[in-house]
């Protein structure tokens, strides 16, 4: 068993684990966290009580269903890894792929979650938190995880990556859903002025579509959302908003207001 916990693979996530938990302790600590909050009086203790359960019974189900699909199609020959050395390229190559399907397939998928009968059926459970936290990433119904989740290994048996490639995957995976969930904004006031990042969804993007139940499908980008007109008009007004908010908190309480380009 220790062995097992020692694999490359669970040794990742926790270290992923170890340094969230350590940053949100500094931030509680400094007043940082506090600095940035999106919804400052959007935390419920009974709806976190209740993501607790849900995430326990979500990672019962699905870690499970999960894992055995993928050894499944491992064993029968569906899904195999490139066993080469890869180059610098090739891995830019396979994450671009993934990180920009999968992205489409969240974001119509998403869409589609939220008309009925699919909404109730699968997607409702997850807006019960309308202020997110880092456990809103895993308080989904499991039929919902199982089709975001089933996206990894989709892909697997379609394309054939080197393992580089599945070392940045996973993490993405992790903490994009921890991110766009924590109910903090840490992006720079000019994200979404630049024309290289406005693209990149931030915290801010997909707090507002649990708070207003509609637009901002993207998973990990507004690529889809600005070309199908589903990005909240008001979005980047209101990123604005909460950077001035942040700032202003931030002097109050004599905290450094961040770079020098945030007050740009």
């Amino acid at each position: 068993m220790l062995a097992s916990m020692m694999n490359g693979e669970h040794l990742l996530s926790l270290w992923l684990a170890l340094f969230v938990a350590s940053g949100i302790a500094a931030g509680i600590v400094t007043g940082f966290l506090k600095a940035r909050k999106i919804q400052p009086s959007g935390f419920k203790w009974k709806i976190f009580r209740n993501e607790i359960v849900f995430a326990v019974i979500n990672l019962a189900i699905t870690g499970f269903l999960l894992g055995s699909l993928k050894n499944q199609l491992v064993s029968a020959g569906a899904i195999t890894f490139q066993r080469t050395p890869p180059s610098w390229w090739e891995i830019g190559l396979e994450y671009a792929l993934y990180f920009f399907l999968f992205d489409t397939y969240f974001y119509w998928l998403h869409r589609w979650m939220h008309k009925e009968p699919a909404y109730s059926w699968v997607h409702k459970l997850h807006h019960k938190s309308t202020s997110p936290n880092l456990l809103t990433t895993l308080s989904v119904s499991p039929l919902e995880s199982l089709i975001n989740g089933g996206f990894v290994p989709l892909f697997l048996a379609v394309f054939t990556v080197h393992d580089a490639t599945m070392a940045l995957i996973v993490p993405t995976n992790i903490v994009m859903g921890l991110y766009v969930h924590s109910g903090y904004e840490f992006l720079p006031r000019w994200w979404n002025r630049s024309w290289a990042t406005k693209w990149f969804i931030s915290a801010t993007f997909h707090d507002q579509h649990h708070r207003y139940f509609t637009g901002n499908f993207g998973g990990y980008t507004t690529i889809w959302d600005r070309l199908c007109g589903t990005m909240r008009p008001k979005f980047e007004a209101d990123f604005d908003k909460l950077k001035n908010r942040s700032q202003l908190a931030a002097a109050k309480d004599g905290l450094p207001a961040g770079p020098a380009s945030e007050s740009a």
